[in-house]
């Protein structure tokens, strides 16, 4: 069980937003994910130490109620971030996210968590892409755990393809625009040839159904969605 130190019982200054949550420091090292509406906390922190007492990556975390989870902060720049600043790694990463999937998916998924997108037995993420993974002095850590699901492990791979070809990535520089255009191709590229192409692109129009269920999903990435499974 995850001890919260008394100290850290006090919001601290904003640490990132996303979509649906807002990031906090939650005293010396810890933050607080506050989501913007009530959801299931408590099952996505018991995905979360599933997936960590069976060796993946995962930040120690505990749910106080159904808006907040507290957990263990890391430090480093996220795969994203490191993909902008030194662009020539791709190939390096590209892997790397693979791997993390490879292993994620070799996790038998307990039967309490639910099968959105069909039959089978490995753990999910069903949000496993660049901007999720921070990298640490001990290596890569995964965060984000809302959507961790049961099903086919090629599905998650599937979803990971359709974010990285549809989601928007606006960033100030230059070569930031550059990254999310000409890059993310190149990325997309290199991590889809560690699967079977032809099953993960199987799994492309039931990954995108999952995908538009989520009702804070922008107007303009829904048409990109409809537009890569109709293409």
């Amino acid at each position: 069980m995850l001890a919260v130190p008394g100290e850290a019982r006090r919001l601290g200054a904003s640490v990132g937003t996303g979509r649906s949550a807002d990031v906090f420091e939650y005293g010396a090292g810890w933050v607080l994910r506050r989501y913007r509406e009530p959801r299931d906390t408590e099952r996505e922190v018991a995905g979360m130490e599933h997936a960590r007492r069976n060796g993946f990556p995962v930040p120690e975390a505990r749910a106080l109620d159904d808006c907040d989870i507290v957990m263990q902060r890391l430090h480093g720049p996220t795969m994203l971030d490191e993909l902008e600043r030194r662009p020539w790694l791709i190939g390096r990463y590209a892997s790397m996210l693979a791997s993390l999937h490879q292993r994620l998916h070799a996790i038998e998924a307990p039967d309490w968590l639910p099968a959105p997108i069909g039959a089978g037995e490995a753990l999910l993420h069903f949000d496993l892409h660049p901007d999720n993974v921070i990298l640490t002095e001990d290596g890569p850590s995964v965060i984000d755990w809302p959507n961790v699901a049961r099903g086919p492990g090629i599905a998650d791979v599937a979803y990971t393809w359709i974010i990285l070809a549809t989601a928007a990535t606006p960033r100030p520089t230059i070569r930031g625009r550059l990254t999310s255009a000409v890059g993310r191709r190149s990325f997309l590229r290199l991590f889809v040839r560690h699967f079977d192409r032809a099953e993960v692109k199987h799994w492309i129009p039931i990954g995108a159904d999952f995908r538009l269920s989520d009702r804070t999903l922008p107007p303009a990435e829904r048409q990109k969605v409809a537009r890569l499974t109709n293409g």
